[in-house]
């Protein structure tokens, strides 16, 4: 039996939701990701109530998980137990060149090829406004290669990026990350991050809507979270940082990028900033308040616009030589 079921009759209860052609179909799509319950409609050629009452067996039975974003529900296969490894094993039996498989399959390509259109239009649509904001500070690639230095060299388990919008941050960090999750609240923003996660093959990756003031992850659930160019834009960064501070493990790190006070007050009215930069006190107080060790600032100028990489790391954390600004 494969670990991760209590009983026998978790196992049957997982058998019996599995034995039926339209639930195998699903168990097969979802080898390539997450899906919405309309793709699935499109894809399998039945009404949405129909595939929703095959999910909700899927579900039920511990092999499916379902989240919903606003009006659209996704699914994805559960996280890597015995519901999945039962899961996989059923899927490699299924016959990749029945004909219902092969229909599944030119179906959910067409689904992913307007998943990219409709990304690619509102990248287009917005690329000239962030290419504006983008040339009053350092290079992304300074600021990419800041980061990666900040992580270390060693491997990351599980990372959290707040406000991921194109998925940026972690398709930079996959090589190091066994898991990565990107949340924002755009959809627009994370069909792009799923497009672009998906066609680099980070299957590790995913992103997913959440609030950063109500993340829904319990706490000490990640090694690493990062803000990268998100606070300026939230009204309350000190409560978005306690929340990241309540999902961080007592050994993991806090990574905050953003902008050192400037004047530009017309990226209020262009670009939407609520804040025009942060002050090192500022933000090291918000560190400690949620009772993270704040370590020393590092400035990237370039630009009418310095960036700063702050960091910090959970209150039971020991890294020898790692200052603390004030002390």
């Amino acid at each position: 039996m494969p670990p991760g079921f209590s009983s026998l009759d978790a196992l049957v209860r997982a058998l019996r939701a599995c034995g039926e052609s339209t639930r195998l179909r699903l168990l097969a799509l979802f080898d390539d990701g997450e899906l919405t319950v309309s793709e699935l409609s499109r894809i399998l050629g039945q009404s949405q109530p129909r595939v929703s009452r095959h999910l909700k067996l899927l579900c039920e039975a511990g092999l499916l998980e379902r989240f919903q974003e606003g009006t659209w529900v996704f699914h994805r296969l559960a996280p890597e137990d015995g519901h999945v490894g039962l899961a996989s094993f059923l899927r490699a039996l299924v016959p990749d060149r029945d004909p219902a498989i092969i229909r599944d399959r030119e179906r959910l390509a067409a689904v992913k090829r307007d998943r990219a259109a409709r990304a690619a239009r509102y990248f287009r649509d917005n690329a000239a406004r962030w290419d504006e904001a983008r040339a009053l500070h350092v290079s992304e690639s300074e600021v990419e290669a800041a980061l990666l230095d900040a992580f270390g060299p060693g491997p990351i388990d599980s990372l959290l990026d707040i406000g991921t919008g194109t998925g940026r941050v972690l398709a930079l960090a996959a090589d190091r990350i066994a898991s990565g999750v990107g949340i924002d609240l755009s959809h627009e923003m994370l069909e792009i991050a799923r497009v672009r996660l998906a066609d680099a093959g980070l299957r590790q990756c995913r992103a997913r809507h959440a609030d950063m003031y109500d993340l829904p992850f319990a706490a000490s659930s990640f090694d690493a979270v990062v803000f990268h160019m998100v606070l300026h834009f939230a009204d309350r960064p000190a409560a978005a940082v306690a929340e990241a501070a309540r999902v961080l493990k007592p050994d993991g790190r806090l990574f905050l990028v953003d902008f050192a006070p400037h004047e530009h007050d017309s990226l209020r009215e262009k670009h939407a900033h609520r804040r025009l930069g942060f002050a090192d006190a500022e933000v090291t107080g918000w560190f400690r308040a949620a009772a993270l060790r704040p370590t020393a600032p590092r400035r990237l100028p370039g630009g009418a616009i310095t960036v700063v990489l702050w960091s910090a790391s959970g209150a039971d954390a020991k890294r020898a030589g790692a200052p603390d600004p004030g002390t």
